[in-house]
Parts: structure tokens; sequence; C-alpha cells
């Protein structure tokens, strides 16, 4: 699969997607901290792809969204920002309206 192919899918795939330095919980990067640690505080669940892990993606993926640092947020398929605005968002109540919006019209699968 070519790699803007995957970056589609991972995005369609995926309602709250943060391409990031690390993991939410062993992030490499300050930048890529603050903005996991502003999306755990919105308390739904999100899906992350590590991009030290990912160098495909890592260089593809600042041309397919026309964005070129990272952290990046992915919301419903749409490109939210990065740490600043991820960081501004969260202080003014905004990423909290839009993750919790977004996880009551995509709820998880029960695992039954």
């Amino acid at each position: 699969m070519e790699t803007v192919d995957r970056i589609k899918q991972q995005i369609e795939e995926n309602p709250i997607l943060l391409y990031m330095k690390g993991s939410p919980k062993l992030p490499s990067c300050g930048f890529s901290s603050q903005a996991s640690q502003a999306l755990m505080g919105c308390g739904q669940a999100f899906a992350y792809v590590d991009i030290l892990q990912n160098p495909d993606i890592r260089a593809e993926l600042p041309k397919y969204a026309n964005w070129p640092t990272f952290p990046q947020l992915w919301v419903e398929g749409e490109l939210v920002g990065g740490c600043d605005i991820i960081m501004e968002m969260f202080q003014n109540g905004e990423l909290q309206e839009l993750v919790s919006g977004v996880a009551e019209r995509h709820p998880e699968p029960s695992a039954e």
C-alpha cells in the first residue's frame, strides 16, 4: 500500500488521530507530550501514530496535510492543527467539546 493511501486509511478509520513523536505514555518531544496530555485530559479514547517508527509517514504526511510540523491532530478526517492550536483549544474548552462530540458520534465498539 502506498504511504499516502495508508495515511488516508488511518485518518478515515480513526475519528480522533494524533500523529506524534513517540506515544502518549512515552512521548519523544515536548510538543507531542503537550498535545497528547491535552487530548488525554479530554477523557476520550484517541488513536495515535508514532512517526518515529514510521519514517515513510513522517516524510509524506507534511506534504499530504500541507502542514510542516508534528504533532498533527486529525478529527473526523480534518486537520485540526499542531501543538499550539491544540493547547489553545484545550485552554478555552473547545478541544473538550470537539472530542466529546466526536465520541458521541463514534461510540467505541463494545467488547462483547
